[in-house]
């Protein structure tokens, strides 16, 4: 059993730890604090899901482009979509807590608003597990399916599955991005009774492949001294230091371009989405998410060093995650307490389901090979490399 295998194997033991004694406090929280426990699992879902998203967008770009970058990357990218089984299976309690979480699911409070009234067509409970399921559905058989493929070409030099693969992704690119709109706008927007925004989806999607880039940059980082790697150098680091560069500075445009239109439209029932989220302490959340997601590894990216530095680009790429989940948290939180407020549940929440999330990623990174040595694109590129020299 080689280094890396055992340092999987390690992991993998102290995550699934983690994640039943967290998973164990959640159903403590559930019994003494129902409210707070759908709150906290809600942000912990949705956190975790993202990356999970992301993971699998990232990977249809690297399949539809071939970038040198993603060749290395593949394979962490590529176990973190497989774990949307089992964020399917995490979605179950949040079915349970509709009536905590979600105006519309109250028929008190759809009789005194008139907005919801006119949104019940769309948003009422058999129609939102409706969507949840076909969502699920299709995310998880087309990440199915490219996972099958992906490996059927590590078994034979015919590029047959790569093509399906292809084949494949260019459709898929495009359905599940939109799908994942849709359910984000169900899962995360509808909690404000009155508040809609265009731009928020596409906020969400930019996040969501700003974590997945990040998670690969300490994966990579975490296995650099694998064998199959040596040959690509520090070229991917400094790739996804670029990439990830790109999609801080598109994240913060859609961010700010969400808050430029809204506050120009100065509409009560969508300004109010921010007045919540910039007074009584959270205005001090939102200032650490604006320098630590923006303005901090915006500057220290622009450095050509700092991209080839992999301790740096790492310590950025952790940055990154732990302000997302803090993002996350900003989002939806101020909605149901009116002042800054962290509950022990928001950590347990977040453990729970991530020691579980990484215990299963971990599982099926471990099956197979690090690298899809047989892929033709990764040889014509070493091909080509070798020419160069």
């Amino acid at each position: 059993m080689n280094e890396t295998l055992l340092k999987f194997n390690r992991l993998k033991g102290v995550s699934l730890a983690v994640g039943i004694l967290g998973l164990m406090g959640c159903c403590a929280g559930f019994i003494f604090e129902r409210q707070a426990f759908y709150i906290s699992y809600l942000i912990a879902f949705l956190f975790w899901l993202s990356l999970s998203l992301g993971c699998f967008y990232a990977a249809m770009i690297h399949y539809l482009t071939g970038g040198r970058w993603g060749f290395p990357a593949r394979r962490f990218l590529e176990a973190g979509f497989m774990t949307l089984p089992l964020m399917a299976v995490f979605f179950a309690p949040i079915l349970f807590g509709l009536h905590e979480l979600y105006p519309w699911a109250r028929p008190e409070t759809v009789a005194a608003d008139k907005i919801l009234q006119q949104r019940a067509a769309f948003e009422n409970p058999p129609a939102f597990i409706v969507r949840a399921l076909v969502c699920f559905a299709i995310w998880t058989f087309i990440a199915w399916r490219l996972r099958q493929w992906s490996l059927q070409q590590d078994a034979s030099a015919d590029a047959a599955p790569t093509l399906k693969i292809r084949a494949l992704s260019g459709p898929a690119i495009g359905i599940v991005p939109l799908t994942a709109s849709f359910a984000f706008v169900d899962w995360a927007m509808s909690i404000e009774p009155d508040w809609s925004s265009t731009v928020f989806p596409v906020i969400i999607l930019s996040s969501q492949i700003l974590m997945a880039i990040a998670f690969a940059i300490i994966m990579l980082a975490w296995t650099q001294n694998e064998s199959s790697f040596r040959s690509f150098g520090q070229k991917p680091f400094h790739d996804l230091g670029n990439l990830l560069l790109a999609f801080v500075m598109f994240w913060t445009y859609v961010a700010f371009s969400q808050i430029l239109i809204i506050y120009s439209a100065n509409l009560p029932e969508e300004i109010g989405w921010y007045l919540r989220r910039n007074a009584n302490g959270w205005i001090w959340l939102a200032g650490f998410i604006a320098l630590f997601l923006f303005l901090v590894p915006f500057f220290l990216l622009l450095f050509r060093r700092v991209k080839k530095n992999i301790r740096l680009l790492t310590a950025i790429a952790f940055v990154i995650l732990i302000v997302q989940a803090t993002e996350m948290f900003w989002a939806i939180a101020p909605t149901f307490y009116p002042h800054i407020h962290v509950h022990w549940m928001d950590f347990i929440s977040w453990f729970g389901l991530g020691g579980i999330w990484l215990s299963v990623f971990l599982r099926n990174l471990s099956k197979h090979p690090l690298l899809a040595l047989k892929d033709p694109r990764l040889e014509n590129l070493n091909t080509e490399t070798v020419h160069a020299k």
